[in-house]
């Protein structure tokens, strides 16, 4: 009886630009049992990567990289999975201007591609170089709004399942007024809802709360939206399974990110699930105000 092909070797290529958070994604998959190696020539990915490996691998790569370009990232990435030995996921972390220079303002670090420019130049430049590779990324995160140790849960919930084949549909609930999660293919307004906020027993609670999705459920256009929308993304994960996408991510906002887009996306990870899907669930603005609390407001 012939022995079954060993699996895909587990590869996780992690780019994005400088002050986005790379070294914190490559940190938080050694911790949860990758191998993990950073800042690793191009053309040693294939070599490495083929060389098998009894846990997953992730390599940290970016503009400094010898031998970088998007082109060649591209490329490698194809070609890897095209010879069937690896499972290759392109994560690319991205970031507000503002925010990444920010960052390097207080770490008093120069951007790599600055040169004698200020860090704002040098981060536009740098998008501009990257912007093909972000088109192409399997998974797209925007470390914004994360802390080092929200990264670190965010990128371990994301990938750290060794033998996990397959699409995942990351589901983010979000406020409007800080702006759509830059990371999700589909962004869905639910303003349309009655808002929560207006009534005093359920304001100070949040979309988890049963009393607050009873209420949001309770809205007489809610039942036919929510029908069509879980109708809609079902119909179209095999597809996009089918082509070889590994992550699908679905924005749901509404004015403050608490009330109307967390039920809202609380129900609609629950109904995925019961159909078999595997499901990430984030509530941005809930972690931000934790994060805050946490952090004395800072």
């Amino acid at each position: 009886m012939t022995a079954p092909p060993d699996p895909a070797l587990d590869l996780a290529i992690v780019t994005g630009l400088a002050g986005a958070g790379r070294t914190t994604a490559i940190r938080a998959l050694e911790d949860a049992g990758w191998e993990a190696v950073d800042n690793l020539p191009l053309a040693l990915l294939p070599r490495l990567a083929e060389a098998g490996g009894d846990r997953p691998l992730a390599v940290g790569i970016d503009s400094r990289t010898r031998g970088f370009s998007a082109e060649a990232v591209i490329e490698t990435v194809a070609a890897l999975r095209d010879g069937a030995l690896v499972a290759p996921t392109l994560v690319f972390l991205d970031c507000a201007d503002e925010a990444l220079i920010a960052r390097f303002a207080e770490t008093r670090r120069r951007h790599p591609m600055a040169g004698v420019d200020d860090a704002a130049q040098g981060v536009a430049r740098e998008r501009a170089v990257l912007s093909a590779l972000r088109e192409r990324a399997d998974l797209v995160i925007d470390t914004t709004d994360l802390s080092p140790h929200a990264l670190k849960a965010r990128v371990q919930q994301e990938l750290a399942r060794p033998g996990a084949p397959g699409l995942t549909v990351s589901i983010q609930s979000f406020a409007f007024k800080r702006g759509a999660p830059r990371e999700a293919e589909m962004v869905m307004d639910l303003r349309f809802l009655r808002n929560p906020h207006w009534a005093p027993d359920l304001r100070p609670r949040d979309g988890r709360d049963a009393a607050v999705a009873a209420y949001v459920a309770e809205d007489p256009l809610f039942g036919a939206f929510f029908a069509r929308l879980a109708e809609m993304v079902l119909m179209l994960l095999p597809a996009y399974k089918q082509e070889g996408k590994a992550y699908f991510g679905i924005g749901l906002g509404c004015t403050g990110g608490r009330h109307r887009s967390v039920a809202t996306a609380e129900a609609l990870a629950a109904r995925l699930r019961a159909e078999g899907w595997r499901v990430t669930l984030r509530h941005r603005e809930l972690e931000r105000m934790r994060g805050e609390r946490e952090g004395g407001g800072r």
